[in-house]
């Protein structure tokens, strides 16, 4: 059974200033960002944050990163994501719509049977194990997950356990894609830029931070500046102007948001199925790998790249990986982004029929009782 360290059982920062919690969050960010970049892990700045938040929120911290900055970063990626997505790559992608469709619905349906499996031995609820099993979207699934009955903790728990395993996994292949003497560049935080291009790219990130909230677009904060952005980018209205300082402090966000919604109740509650649920996580990350496989060879790109791209995470955090990794940035984010289209638009016909049907069930066999 998974136990909470002694430390964090008697530590604890509910009862302590939200100014001690937050410096808190960032030297471990600090620390755990060093930790990641010593040992040459790729989306080091994404991983550390998310580390540090966690071992916040298992110490009960009551922070939260706020909605607006959390979205702001989502365009920050988004704008990221759009950069590296010329139009052109766009119409290749529907040229090749076929295989996309076969990669994008052969780890939906994987991902499904694991989450069937998790049913059928009774790991967790029905509706849970479909919310929780969703290979991409992982705050979007959370969310959604409450309005259908499942149980929104556990959700949260195996959504964001795959992230973390998913983001450090695929950090670790690059890693070894990339050979045990990796070129380490020095980066350049505060490079030179272009000021007018610079500030329509956050008059851009802003307006559509603004329509994703106000109209309630489902992962609008990071897909509407994507789609947006290379279609503008491509018509050449403005170019896209993204400093490594401000990627940066997004990615960190980002990190802090996802591991900040871990708790030491939702640890506790979780704690009877968490290396069943790990070993499914695990499970379908191999069957990924192996679809990765098949990918590289009828698409013709490298290991590396078709295994990101068939990687059940999120947007987000694949992209972090992949923008660091030597990899065909516009075939990853291509298929992940119609990965998540095609989640976001199955998964709630798909979670309300099983309701119904588990319901049904119920009534049938409680006469039988």
């Amino acid at each position: 059974m998974f136990i909470l360290p002694s430390a964090c059982r008697r530590f604890s920062f509910a009862n302590h200033h939200v100014l001690i919690q937050w410096a808190s969050l960032l030297l471990g960010s600090v620390l755990f960002i060093s930790l990641f970049e010593v040992l040459h892990l790729g989306a080091a700045l994404l991983l550390g944050a998310m580390a540090a938040a966690i071992l916040v929120a298992v110490m009960e911290g009551t922070i939260a990163v706020p909605r607006w900055p959390f979205m702001l970063s989502q365009g920050v990626i988004g704008c990221m994501i759009a950069h590296s997505m010329p139009l052109p790559i766009l119409d290749a992608m529907l040229r090749q719509w076929p295989l996309f469709l076969a990669g994008v619905v052969s780890v939906i349906l994987v991902s499904s049977l694991l989450g069937w499996l998790l049913v059928c031995f009774n790991v967790v609820p029905g509706t849970t194990a479909l919310w929780g099993s969703s290979p991409g979207a992982a705050l979007t699934m959370t969310l959604m997950a409450e309005s259908y009955g499942a149980d929104v903790r556990l959700v949260a728990f195996m959504q964001y356990l795959r992230v973390v395993c998913v983001a450090l996994i695929a950090s670790l292949i690059a890693q070894i894609f990339m050979g045990h003497h990796p070129v380490v560049s020095n980066i350049i935080w505060f490079p030179p830029i272009h000021l007018a291009a610079f500030l329509k790219t956050l008059a851009f990130i802003a307006v559509t931070t603004f329509f994703a909230a106000r109209f309630r677009i489902p992962a609008g904060g990071i897909l509407l500046p994507l789609g947006l952005g290379v279609v503008l980018q491509d018509a050449g209205w403005f170019t896209i102007e993204l400093p490594t300082w401000l990627l940066a402090i997004s990615y960190s966000l980002v990190g802090w948001s996802i591991g900040l919604r871990f708790s030491r109740s939702i640890v506790r509650y979780a704690a009877r199925s968490f290396f069943r649920v790990l070993a499914s996580i695990l499970t379908l990350i191999l069957l990924c790998s192996g679809l990765a496989l098949i990918l590289a060879k009828i698409a013709h790109v490298d290991f590396l790249t078709a295994y990101l791209a068939s990687s059940p995470g999120g947007v987000d955090s694949v992209a972090v990986v992949a923008a660091s990794s030597p990899v065909d940035m516009p075939f990853v984010m291509g298929m992940q982004t119609v990965r998540f289209v095609v989640i976001l638009l199955t998964a709630p016909t798909i979670a309300g029929r099983l309701s119904r049907n588990k319901a049904e069930q119920q009534k049938e066999t409680i006469p039988l009782e």
